[in-house]
């Protein structure tokens, strides 16, 4: 069963673009329109604050990490990600 999913954000870009399978998948679509950006690897059915709680790569230290603005918003540099540019991983 996948329990993951690749999504690919370009730079200056507000929303993902591609979402894959495997990172294979997505670096030959990066690759093949010489893209620039970020593949982040996300979990499924899991939002990214709880399951950056969940192993232990972030723990809120206040009232305000704990509200919806913040866990709306909230990235971790913890998850598996890849840069590129102009198609290349760098």
């Amino acid at each position: 069963m996948q329990e993951e999913v690749y999504l690919f954000i370009g730079n200056e870009a507000k929303f993902p673009s591609g979402v894959f399978t495997t990172i294979e998948n997505a670096k030959q679509w990066i690759e093949k329109y010489s893209l620039s950006g970020i593949v982040n690897k996300y979990p499924l059915d899991e939002g990214l604050y709880d399951w950056a709680i969940k192993k232990d790569f972030f723990t809120a230290k206040n009232e305000h990490q704990k509200g919806a603005k913040f866990i709306q918003r909230f990235t971790s540099a913890s998850m598996d990600h890849w840069h590129f540019e102009n198609g290349q991983q760098v």
